[in-house]
Formats: C-alpha cells, sequence, structure tokens
C-alpha cells in the first residue's frame, strides 16, 4: 500500500515542484524589471531548470508498460571472438554501471563469469530506480564495436559484438510456479575477491530450469541462502517474461529479437577508428564524442528509441 501511494504521490510531487519553479523564475522576471541584472539570470536559469524537469516528465508519462516503472535485470554476453568480444561486454557492462550512477540508481553485479585472459563471458546486474526497466528495455539488442584491437600485435581493426537483454524485476507477491522438482541447484566457490568465507565455502549457487532450459547464477553475497534467493527471483522474472510472451503468442517475435550476435543485427555501432562516432540504427541517432557515451551518456539514445515506440 505504502508503495502504491508513493507511485501515485510521486508525480503530483514533481508537478508542484515545477509549479514552485515557475513561480520563483517570475519574482526574478519581476526583479530583474527593475534593473536587477543578476535576477534576469537566475530567472533564465530556473526556467531552464523546469524545462528539463518537464521534459523528463513528459517521457516517464509514455512509459506506460505494466512493468515500466520497476527494476531492470540485466544480462550481457559477448559474441563470438574470444579476448576481443569479451573485452567489449565488459566495457558495455563498466557503461551501464555508469548510467546507473548517473541517474542515481542502486546497481548490483549478481553474477559475472571473468573471460581467459581479459573481459568477460557473460554478467548479471541488477538495477533498482524509478523507470529503471521502461528506460532500460530500450538497450535490448546487439551492440557492435570497431576499434584497433588492444590484443593484436599487428594493431590492426576488429569489429566486435555482445548482447543486452533486459527483463523486469517481478514482484514476490506476482504467481509464477517454480516445481522444485524442475530445478537443478549447483553450488560451486564464487570467484574474484571477497575473503576467506568466500574462498573456503561453496556459497555461489547456479540454478538450472529443466522445463526451459533456463540457467541463472548469483555470486556476490556471502551466504548460500541469500545467493539462492536472488537467483529464484531472477529466474521468476525470466520465466515471467517467457510465459507473457506466450501469451500474447508473441514467440515468433520473441526469437526474432534475439538475433545472432553478429553483423547485422545490431541496434547500435560504437565506432573508435578510423573516426570517433556512436550511431542507433532504430531512431538514426548520432554522437561524436564516443568516449562520454561509453561513459554513461545514454539519456538521448534511450529518449529517441521511446519517442519513436511512443509515435
Amino acid at each position: 500500500m505504502l508503495k502504491e501511494r508513493a507511485e501515485l504521490f510521486a508525480p503530483i510531487a514533481a508537478w508542484r515542484k515545477q509549479l514552485d519553479g515557475l513561480a520563483d523564475a517570475e519574482v526574478f522576471a519581476e526583479m530583474a524589471a527593475e534593473g536587477d541584472a543578476d535576477a534576469a539570470a537566475e530567472a533564465s536559469a530556473k526556467l531552464d531548470e523546469v524545462e528539463a524537469a518537464l521534459a523528463q516528465m513528459e517521457l516517464q508519462r509514455k512509459l506506460g508498460g505494466e512493468h515500466d516503472a520497476g527494476n531492470a535485470i540485466v544480462t550481457l554476453h559477448p559474441g563470438a571472438g574470444g579476448t576481443e568480444a569479451q573485452d567489449w561486454a565488459e566495457m558495455l557492462l563498466r557503461m551501464y554501471l555508469r548510467w546507473a550512477e548517473r541517474h542515481g540508481f542502486k546497481a548490483a553485479l549478481i553474477d559475472i563469469q571473468p573471460g581467459e585472459g581479459a573481459g568477460i563471458k557473460s554478467a548479471t546486474i541488477t538495477v533498482e530506480g524509478p523507470y529503471a526497466f521502461g528506460y532500460l528495455h530500450a538497450e535490448a539488442g546487439i551492440h557492435r564495436l570497431v576499434r584497433i584491437s588492444p590484443f593484436d600485435s599487428n594493431a590492426r581493426r576488429h569489429t566486435s559484438f555482445a548482447s543486452i537483454f533486459v527483463y523486469p524485476e517481478i514482484e514476490e507477491d506476482v504467481e509464477v510456479e517454480i516445481n522444485e522438482a524442475d530445478l537443478r541447484v549447483d553450488t560451486y566457490r564464487s570467484s574474484g575477491a571477497g575473503g576467506q568465507h568466500v574462498n573456503k565455502t561453496d556459497s555461489a549457487v547456479r540454478l538450472t530450469h529443466l522445463p526451459t532450459g533456463i540457467v541463472v547464477a548469483c555470486q556476490n553475497e556471502r551466504s548460500q541462502h541469500k545467493n539462492k534467493s536472488m537467483a529464484m527471483k531472477i529466474l521468476r522474472a525470466r520465466l515471467y517474461e517467457l510465459e507473457q510472451e506466450k501469451q500474447r503468442e508473441k514467440m515468433a517475435e520473441l526469437n526474432k529479437t534475439k538475433k545472432d550476435i553478429a553483423w547485422g543485427s545490431q541496434i547500435r555501432s560504437y565506432v573508435l577508428h578510423p573516426y570517433r562516432m556512436v550511431k542507433d540504427h532504430r531512431t538514426g541517432v548520432e554522437v561524436g564524442n564516443a568516449d562520454a557515451v561509453l561513459d554513461g551518456d545514454l539519456d538521448q539514445f534511450i529518449e529517441a528509441y521511446l519517442q519513436v515506440q511512443a509515435a
């Protein structure tokens, strides 16, 4: 009840805040009319602030999907190409963690499988915050990188691919039946830092849902019980998503979105050589500052995609 109340009051509170901002701008404008030069600058700054906030509110209003307002579960996988592709997947992981940080979202690394030599073989993160799923589902697809490979002694140009899948985090009270007999539970020792406890105990958990073949893993908690609980939450989300697709008779469409992680199926290209540019192939948005994008500046791509979807 409290959560539902907070969701209902949030847009009202935001609207009132913008009305207060406009009132402040009006006061500064009156002061400017009386010859206060500093007040004119303050009025202009207030109006810019309100305009940006209203644009954000308008965008959120278009996120009307069943789970758009909730949290997101993001999985990353490199395409073919060994170390080069695995390094690209790790760059994307950093990009989304930085994007979450910019927005004040809470991001947690749930599972990561290090690559051989560099990069990652796979990673799963949860992103908690208002409309996290609504924004991040715009990023689902194949991402392509073109650069001079740091792993090629001949300094040749390489093209790498990685896939991003985004699922909504399903609340505990949503009915998703999981039969314990359909699960295979494997425990193993967590990789990476964590102290003696993680290195000496099988605290990491991997769940395999035998009827669907879905595999989820969690190793970020010290306790096996907590890791299993988080893995079950992710499995519930993935099963719910699968069931929704079946109910809507869109399994064929779902399979189309999960294309080969290769040339011709990318949603966005990141070119670092011979020029620097990031282009979204769905909306045509291009940005010359590739470094800023890789540092988490994704909003213009996400907003353009959501505008197209809304239209």
